[in-house]
C-alpha cells in the first residue's frame, strides 16, 4: 500500500465524488440528552444514507478511483455487514459487477439486502476469516479488484467526508466521538479535522470486548485480538488496519471503551430523542460520549457523536430493551435471601423505601428461606445501590449485587424456578394491572397476606400494564375464599393451574 501524506488526504477528501451516491446527512441536536448531561449533544445521522450507514462513502470513492479495466473486470469484497451493502449500491450506480462473499451464517435479511442492490452473493464458510480467504482466491482467479472495508486510502478519504460535513455544519464543536472497528471512519475524520481545526478533540470509542485500536496503541502497532465480542458486530474487528492505525496514532486524542449495556442505553437515548433505531455499532460513539462526559465532568461543551449505522436485526432489540436500564445505571440486579414465610415478600418490599421494582423472580425451594432475583430502580447509580444494600444488610437480609454478572443477566434471570422440592397444594394465576409507581407493592399489600406465595415472576418493560405470574399455597377447600380476595383486587386475572407449560416445568403434577 502506498502511504500518502496528510495534505494528500485533505485533497482526496475535498475532491471525493461521493455525492453521486451518498447524501449530506444532518447534524441533529439531542435536546433531551443535552439537558441531562449539561452539554450540547449533536448526532451526525449517517443512518439516513441510502444503505443506512456511512460505508457507502468509502465504497463509492474507492470505485471512482478504479481504472476502466478494473471496473470492467469487476470488484469483490468479503463482508457480512454494511460494507457489503455500500459496495453493492456503489457498483450498481457505476454499472460494475460486484461479488460479495459472506459467511454461511450471515442472517438472511443481510444477504437479501445485498442482492437487492444487484450484487452477486457467494456464501462460503462459517466465519468471516473463511469468507475473506475465499474472496482473495476468487479475486486472483477472476481478476477482480478487492475492495477492502477500511485499510485503503480511498476508503479512508471517502469516510473522511463525514468530517468535512461536520465542519461545514458546525465549526464550534469541542469534541467528536467516533466509533472504531477497523478504523477507516476515525482515521478519515481525524486526518481532515486536525489539519483545519486542531483544537477539536477526536475521541475514538470501542467496545470493551473488541478494542483493537486500544490494544494497538498499547503495543505500538496493530495486534490481533484472540477473540472479539459480536454484539456490536459492525465494529467486531480483531486487527486494526495498518494505514488506519498510522493515522489514528497520529491524530486521535483519546480512546474510551464501553460495555454492551452502555451501548444499549445509547440506543435508547437515540430513540428517545430522534425516534431512530440505531444498530449497536451505530450507537457506540454516543455511548462513549456519555461515559467520557461523566468521567471528565464535562459541562457546557459542544459534543458530537456519529450514528454510523442502523442496519439492525429487529429481534436483537429484545436484548437492547432488556439491558438498557442497566447500561444507564438506573437499575440494579440483586440476589436476596428472605425468610420463607407468609408476608416475607411484602416485608422485603417495604425495606426498599419506595424504590420501583423492575423485576421479581422467585420459586419455592424449602420451608426455611428463599432466594429471590430482584431488579430495583436506582436512578442515582452506584451511590444509591450502596445505600440500598447496606440498609438491606442491616435489616437482616443477605444481599449479592449481580448488576455486573453477565451470566446472571443473560441466562439465570430466565431460569429462576423449576419444580419445588416438595409437593405443594399450589394454584397458579396470571395478573394484569395498570403500571404506576408502587404498583407491585400495592399488589402485594392487597394479596400477599392471604396466602403463602410459592412462585413469582414480574418484569416491568415500561408498558402501560404490568404482567405477573404468581403461585399460591391454596388447598381445594380454600379456593372459593381465595377467589374472593382475587376479585377484591380489581385487577384482571386468570387461573393458570392447568397450563401445560406450568405442569411440565414448574409443578410436580405432569399432564393428567
Amino acid at each position: 500500500m502506498t502511504v500518502i501524506s496528510s495534505e494528500q488526504y485533505l485533497k482526496k477528501i475535498l475532491l471525493a465524488p461521493i455525492y453521486e451516491a451518498a447524501i449530506e446527512t444532518k447534524l441533529q441536536p439531542l435536546n433531551k440528552l443535552s439537558i441531562r448531561l449539561n452539554n450540547h449533544i449533536l448526532l451526525k445521522r449517517e443512518d439516513l444514507q441510502p444503505v443506512h450507514s456511512f460505508k457507502l462513502r468509502g465504497a463509492y470513492n474507492k470505485l471512482s478511483s478504479l481504472s476502466d479495466q478494473q471496473k470492467k473486470n469487476g470488484v469483490i469484497a468479503a463482508s457480512a455487514g454494511n460494507h457489503a451493502q455500500g459496495l453493492a449500491l456503489s457498483a450498481k450506480k457505476m454499472g460494475v459487477k460486484a461479488t460479495i462473499v459472506m459467511p454461511k451464517t450471515t442472517p438472511e435479511i443481510k444477504v437479501n439486502s445485498v442482492r437487492t442492490f444487484g450484487a452477486t452473493v457467494v456464501l462460503f464458510g462459517e466465519s468471516f476469516d473463511a469468507a475473506n480467504a475465499h474472496s482473495l482466491a476468487l479475486a486472483k482467479e477472476h481478476g477482480y479488484t478487492l475492495i477492502h472495508p477500511f485499510d485503503d486510502p480511498d476508503i479512508i478519504a471517502g469516510q473522511g467526508t463525514v468530517g468535512k460535513e461536520l465542519l461545514q455544519q458546525d465549526a464550534h464543536i469541542d469534541k467528536i466521538f467516533v466509533p472504531v472497528g477497523g478504523g477507516g471512519l476515525a482515521a478519515g475524520i481525524a486526518v481532515y479535522i486536525k489539519q483545519l481545526l486542531p483544537h477539536i478533540q477526536i475521541i475514538a470509542v470501542e467496545p470493551e470486548d473488541a478494542a483493537c485500536l486500544k490494544a494497538a496503541l498499547a503495543a505500538g502497532g496493530p495486534v490481533t485480538l484472540p477473540k472479539v465480542g459480536l454484539f456490536a458486530d459492525g465494529v467486531a474487528v480483531k486487527t486494526i488496519g495498518r494505514e488506519t492505525f498510522r493515522l489514528c496514532q497520529q491524530y486521535i486524542d483519546d480512546v474510551i471503551t464501553v460495555s454492551s449495556d452502555e451501548i444499549c442505553a445509547a440506543v435508547k437515548d437515540i430513540f428517545d430523542d430522534t425516534r431512530a433505531i440505531a444498530e449497536p455499532a451505530g450507537a457506540l460513539s454516543l455511548a462513549g460520549l456519555k461515559k467520557y462526559a461523566q468521567q471528565h465532568q464535562l459541562k457546557d461543551q459542544r459534543l458530537t457523536a456519529i450514528l454510523s449505522g442502523a442496519n439492525v436485526n429487529f429481534h436483537s432489540l429484545r436484548y437492547v430493551s432488556e439491558r438498557c436500564e442497566l447500561g444507564e445505571q438506573n437499575e440494579s440486579i440483586l440476589a436476596v435471601t428472605i425468610p420463607e414465610k407468609q408476608g416475607a415478600f411484602l416485608a422485603f418490599c417495604n425495606q426498599l423505601d419506595g424504590r420501583a421494582i423492575t423485576e421479581f423472580n422467585y420459586r419455592y425451594s424449602d420451608s426455611k428461606q428463599a432466594n429471590i432475583f430482584v431488579g430495583v430502580r436506582t436512578p442515582n447509580g452506584f451511590e444509591e445501590l450502596t445505600s440500598l444494600t447496606e440498609n438491606l444488610t442491616i435489616a437482616g437480609y443477605t444481599v449479592a449485587d449481580l448488576s455486573h454478572d453477565e451470566t446472571a443477566k443473560l441466562h439465570v434471570r430466565y431460569m429462576v424456578g423449576g419444580v419445588p422440592s416438595q409437593q405443594l397444594t399450589e394454584r397458579l394465576y396470571s395478573f394484569e394491572f395498570p403500571e404506576h409507581p408502587n404498583a407491585l407493592l400495592k399488589f402485594l399489600n392487597l394479596l400477599g397476606m392471604h396466602a403463602n406465595i410459592t412462585l413469582f415472576h414480574y418484569r416491568n418493560h415500561g408498558a402501560a400494564y404490568g404482567q405477573v405470574l404468581a403461585g399460591f399455597e391454596v388447598s381445594d377447600a380454600q379456593v372459593d375464599e381465595f377467589s374472593e380476595h382475587l376479585n377484591a383486587l380489581g385487577y384482571s386475572y386468570k387461573d393458570e393451574t392447568g397450563n401445560p407449560a406450568y405442569r411440565y416445568f414448574l409443578s410436580h403434577t405432569q399432564n393428567d
